[in-house]
């Protein structure tokens, strides 16, 4: 994990120092930084980086307007710095199809152990790392975890770490209900009873991927009271 590629993106000197400081404490030298959004598209095109720390008020283009540019050359996570504090703008992080958000100020330690969980996940899905082979078929789709892939209809279709993560997680659970919090610690590894909005924003972006109709899903199913599960029909019907 510490031979991680990591890219800070911050107009502000003091925190891109901060930051990288921090983060060489504790073991990650591979980080590079950008002032604005331009030069983080810029060396995404020239590095593979394993994570982004991308704060959102930055000149010119928004953080929130430069990730789709960012997301056309990496499937790194990425984590959202910014001033703002209403749910609203959180939930546009999370739609937009970022992994992790944090508030300024924030305590540096806390991105640091955010940088670690992310890590660790995107990591254990990431093909150079998986060992055995791990293919789930449900229909129209299937998941390739070797090959870090989801194949609808036949053709692969772009998806994010976290939504891969918790897709993968479904995978290997069908037929079977978790409810909000369930998820949220078993996929994202903390414990908290305040994250329904997480999980809500990333079971509807598997369903735009998976879904012919992501609004009347025959697959990934909400069990009203009670939570979601992945249905595979074939082992509900005993073949």
């Amino acid at each position: 994990m510490k031979d991680a590629k990591l890219l800070i993106v911050d107009d502000e000197p003091s925190i891109l120092k901060m930051l990288k400081t921090v983060l060489a404490k504790e073991g990650f030298e591979k980080v590079d930084t950008a002032g604005s959004g331009e030069e983080a598209v810029e060396l995404c095109h020239r590095t593979r980086y394993d994570f982004i720390i991308l704060d959102v008020m930055l000149p010119g283009r928004s953080g929130y307007e430069v990730f789709p540019f960012l997301r056309q050359t990496t499937d790194a996570p990425v984590l959202f710095l910014t001033a703002r504090t209403t749910d609203f703008d959180k939930l546009t992080g999370f739609a937009v199809g970022g992994d992790d958000y944090m508030t300024k100020p924030f305590n540096p330690l806390e991105v640091v152990a955010r940088v670690k969980a992310q890590l660790r996940r995107y990591l254990s899905v990431t093909p150079a790392f998986v060992d055995m082979e791990e293919r789930y078929r449900f229909g129209r789709f299937e998941v390739d975890v070797r090959a870090g892939e989801l194949i609808v209809e036949g053709s692969p279709v772009s998806c994010p770490a976290q939504v891969f993560q918790l897709l993968v997680f479904l995978c290997r659970h069908p037929n079977r209900i978790f409810s909000k919090s369930e998820l949220y610690e078993r996929v994202w590894g903390e414990s908290s009873v305040s994250e329904d909005n997480t999980v809500m924003v990333h079971i509807h972006r598997i369903r735009e991927r998976i879904e012919k109709n992501p609004a009347a899903p025959e697959y990934l199913l909400t069990v009203r009271g009670l939570g979601y599960k992945l249905v595979n029909r074939e082992i509900s019907d005993g073949r």
